[in-house]
């Protein structure tokens, strides 16, 4: 009988740039300290907005973001997700264009330099 490895998930939050700062510092209090960062573009409910260049209005459709990726084992999802809401919310309430989280199953993580899989290799 084998016995069952414990899951693995991918964390990939869309954040407003300017909250980046807070957000690893929200991070960092629930102890997770590994992410990648990527600058990002897109747009969701904001739709983007219109910007004047040389006189003339010019719609910008796609917003600058911040994508964070983060694999975490299963004991740290619940606390990484409260930790992007935490820094990544404007005010109490936020509002639209804070961001999205999206929570996926990870089928497998390996460290390229020991060959460690799984939970180890996180």
């Amino acid at each position: 009988m084998e016995l069952e490895t414990p899951s693995v998930k991918l964390i990939i939050a869309i954040i407003q740039p300017s909250k980046l700062e807070r957000v690893k510092q929200a991070l960092s209090e629930v102890e997770v300290f590994r992410l990648t960062v990527l600058d990002v573009q897109g747009f969701g409910r904001q739709r983007g907005h219109a910007e004047t260049y040389r006189g003339h209005e010019i719609a910008v459709n796609l917003l600058r973001k911040v994508q964070l990726q983060i694999a975490v084992n299963d004991d740290f999802v619940e606390p990484t997700i409260a930790a992007i809401i935490h820094g990544g919310r404007s005010g109490d309430r936020g509002e639209i264009g804070d961001g999205k989280i999206f929570v996926l199953p990870m089928d497998q993580c390996v460290r390229i330099r020991t060959g460690e899989k799984g939970r180890e290799a996180i």
